[in-house]
């Protein structure tokens, strides 16, 4: 399991090229959870990237059979990338492994998550772009953001098209994976509250995270695979079928042509997507349940009926504006505003309208969608409905509280004690969330951006949503016009949405390091 509670099973000391002194079990195992274990981060990375350079073959592949010289670019980021992976296996490699203390868990995730996209992006660099442009495409694929500075997809190889559409795929299952094992793991944000879905002394789902994971994949890959046969029966060719499954079951919103959906201009192809968009938002433990044979596990989770209901009603009143003020029918203003509605608050970002004209009541609503975000456990971005919920059970708490000082409350969600652990680290998120947002909005408005460009650039980069509003950035536009030093910026806002913010910004804490 590649986490664990710290402290259990631990081989050796943990120092790095140090002796273990004589000391009892107890004391290593509590030394463990505070020393930083260098090579065992840097086997972790090294067999990521490992990974990754295999992955790269994918599109070299399609590109040499497509006949295009841009195999050449994919084969020589792989040997770049797998060489470097190699030499960091072997240069960390030990034969006395332990499992990963609370420190390295956030190096970890930390790390993986600058280096990673760092040479996902060479293939990019290689296809033309500067590397800062480069880099935030790579960042943005793998955040499942969906953020673009490329324009020109449609004359685009296949090759290049692929690895947008598997950066996507492989930042997707890693936010599952990351979600389910670690978050609880590390308490961040109230996913304490589901620490039993991973952890192998409490109640589970099954015995081992890894194995956990691994049904995950599978059903994560089954759901890609539905939709790309869905997408290619109805009209997509080959190419833009896969590519707009794997962006649409991970929630991450690169196309293969500058219109985005909007290229297609069919109804069918429209609904298809909005319900894979929501099934790569939906909780994915509960598919696990499913297929154990609880058939029922996602109809009764409350996380899902608050997100259906949402994205329902919002694109219902919606759409009757719609119907009058555009003189159009109420079906096929439904169509638009579902589609769009479920795009945003999923954190997808696709589009099939310029929803930016529809009028200054529908900007406001987009601008509030964009920090909602779908369920815990998907493949979705933002707060969350998670923590929305807790949340509102938390302002009935107090609001009772005030009516009733001597009353003694217990609050439940999903069945699980709502702990006041839980819902200050709630709390804790949203303040830094909203936080967070403002520093950056000042920072990108500093470069000279306008108010509308660096507000709904850092939510939707935070948010991990995609596009943002107004006529640069909205769905209709990208982010190639701007500044270097903000789309640096905006990569760095992309990884802490992504990684729900306290997991880096722990690192900043002196303590952390001593």
């Amino acid at each position: 399991m590649l986490l664990q509670p710290a402290g259990s099973d631990v081989m050796g000391c943990g120092a790095i090229g140090g002796a273990c002194p004589a000391e009892s079990p107890n004391d290593r195992r509590e030394d463990a959870s505070h020393v930083i274990d260098g090579r065992l981060i840097g086997q972790v990375i090294g067999l990521l990237l490992c990974a990754l350079s295999a992955i790269m073959l994918i599109p070299a592949i399609v590109d040499a059979v497509a006949g295009n010289a841009e195999w050449r670019v994919f084969l020589g980021s792989a040997l770049a990338t797998g060489y470097l992976g190699t030499s960091l296996s072997f240069a960390t490699r030990t034969e006395r492994a332990r499992a990963p203390s609370t420190r390295d868990a956030f190096l970890i995730t930390t790390i993986a998550w600058i280096v990673v996209p760092g040479m996902a992006a060479l293939p990019l660099w290689g296809h033309g772009l500067s590397y800062t442009d480069a880099y935030f495409e790579s960042m943005s694929g793998m955040t499942t953001t969906g953020s673009t500075v490329m324009v020109g997809l449609d004359g685009m190889p296949p090759g290049i098209l692929l690895w947008r559409a598997l950066l996507n795929f492989i930042g997707g299952i890693g936010v599952v994976a990351m979600a389910i094992v670690l978050l609880p793991f590390l308490r961040i944000g109230g996913m304490q509250l589901f620490h039993a879905e991973s952890s192998d002394k409490s109640e589970k789902i099954m015995p081992h995270a890894a194995q956990l994971v691994g049904r995950i994949f599978a059903v994560y890959a089954a759901l890609t695979a539905l939709c790309a046969v869905l997408f290619f029966l109805f009209g997509m060719t080959m190419l833009d079928a896969v590519c707009h499954a794997m962006a649409a079951v991970a929630t991450g919103g690169f196309s293969t042509h500058d219109a985005s959906f909007l290229y297609f201009k069919s109804a069918t192809l429209d609904w298809i997507c909005v319900v894979f968009m929501l099934a790569g938002a939906l909780p994915f433990t509960s598919y696990v349940r499913m297929l154990g044979g609880d058939l029922v596990a996602l109809a009764r989770h409350p996380e899902v009926k608050g997100l259906l209901l949402l994205v329902s009603a919002v694109a219902a009143v919606m759409a009757l504006w719609l119907s009058f003020e555009l003189n159009v029918s109420f079906l096929t203003a439904l169509r638009y505003t579902m589609f769009n509605v479920v795009s945003i608050v999923t954190t997808t970002g696709f589009m099939n309208a310029d929803y930016v004209g529809w009028g200054p009541q529908v900007f406001g609503i987009f601008l509030v969608l964009t920090v909602i975000g779908g369920c815990s456990g998907s493949t979705a971005g933002a707060i969350k409905m998670l923590r929305f919920q807790i949340l509102w059970l938390t302002m009935q708490n107090h609001l009772h509280r005030l009516l009733s000082p001597n009353r003694i409350m217990s609050r439940t969600y999903q069945g699980r004690p709502l702990t006041e652990d839980v819902m200050q680290s709630v709390m804790a998120f949203l303040t830094l969330y909203l936080g967070t947002i403002a520093v950056f909005t000042i920072a990108l408005s500093a470069m000279g951006l306008d108010l509308v460009t660096a507000l709904t650039a850092t939510a939707t980069a935070i948010g991990n949503v995609g596009p943002g509003l107004g006529p640069i950035i909205g769905p209709a536009g990208n982010f190639a016009t701007l500044p270097d030093a903000a789309k640096w910026i905006l990569s760095l806002a992309m990884m802490l949405g992504r990684l729900e913010l306290f997991t880096v910004l722990v690192l900043l804490v002196p303590a952390f390091w001593r």
